[in-house]
């Protein structure tokens, strides 16, 4: 089982780190690129056949501005792809709103605003359909989740 992140720009690496992170709590092995739909469209093209060959199952990808990453991405690969809106201008809403607005039968699964964690959890949900060790794992770290979330804020809070 393998993840793809893809972004744009090396300066979009900090938010995409929480992906992989994610990914690192289940195990999951990932590669990360730096492409761009606009600069380098064939090397982006290249990129994703070769991932495809490679027996990768689930593509998260980050975008700022105008976002088109993502959606260039779902137009070119059946695999699931899971956008991240990249806060650049206009605090993110541009990348939201361009990735979020795919047309009709391209879809784009897309998580908050600089929230490639939850991508990462995205895809770990998408992976444990069909790997019963990540659902395991999964269901685990929802149990632990809500365990420390108790044991730090069931007792009330001093305001």
């Amino acid at each position: 089982m393998k993840v793809a992140i893809f972004f744009g720009s090396k300066s979009d690496i900090e938010v995409m780190r929480g992906a992989a992170n994610a990914l690192k709590e289940f195990n999951i092995d990932y590669k990360a690129y730096i492409l761009s739909a606009h600069r380098v469209p064939e090397k982006l093209e290249e990129t994703l056949e070769e991932i495809e060959k490679e027996g990768f199952e689930v593509i998260i990808a980050g975008a700022g501005l105008a976002a088109h990453l993502p959606g260039v991405i779902a137009s070119k690969t059946v695999l699931p792809v899971i956008g991240v809106p990249v806060k650049a201008q206009i605090e993110g809403l541009d990348a939201l709103l361009s990735i979020v607005q795919m047309p009709k039968s391209i879809p784009v699964a897309t998580v908050g605003i600089n929230n490639s964690y939850n991508a990462g959890m995205l895809a770990v949900q998408i992976l444990s359909i069909k790997y019963p060790e990540i659902k395991e794992k999964l269901i685990n770290f929802r149990i632990n989740m809500k365990k420390k979330f108790i044991e730090e804020n069931g007792e009330g809070v001093e305001l």
